[in-house]
């Protein structure tokens, strides 16, 4: 339900264990964008199982993440599937200086997206829709007088 998102205290994180110990864990801000990387990986590569061999982390909050802290420890390669919002990165900082190139940043795969599920759902963060849409008039404006630039340099 797009209106209503909740749980039943206490929150804590879920920890998805595979029957042998394994040294990658993939880490969720929430459960919806766990279950949506089920999804895009049995849409994409349904005849390769063995992409399944990794534990996870979800952490049903960025709020939770110093409850993950210890658990991730014991994992030499970390993949992050956090928001790409404030929480998200500040969340992936801190990992980072706990865990240092353990650590690695997931969100660029869903970059224009808020989270995986959007991103699976086709939903665009407005900050992504803010980059696409067209320059107002008076950006034109000033735009006009400026010479035109060479090359393939990204504006900004």
């Amino acid at each position: 339900n797009k209106f209503f998102k909740g749980c039943i205290a206490p929150k804590d994180i879920t920890h998805i264990r595979q029957e042998q110990t394994k040294e990658t864990c993939y880490l969720f801000e929430g459960f919806m964008d766990y279950l949506s990387f089920l999804t895009l990986r049995l849409e994409r590569c349904p005849e390769r199982p063995e992409l399944d061999g990794q534990d996870y982390i979800v952490l049903n909050s960025t709020a939770s993440l110093s409850k993950a802290i210890h658990p991730l420890g014991d994992y030499e390669h970390i993949h992050c599937f956090l928001d790409n919002d404030k929480a998200g990165t500040e969340a992936v900082q801190e990992l980072r200086e706990e865990y240092g190139m353990r650590i690695r940043d997931a969100s660029h795969i869903y970059g224009g997206y808020n989270d995986l599920n959007d991103f699976l759902c086709g939903k665009r963060s407005g900050q992504a829709e803010r980059w696409q849409e067209k320059p107002e008039p008076e950006k034109r404006q000033r735009q006009a007088g400026k010479p035109e630039r060479k090359g393939k340099g990204i504006r900004m």
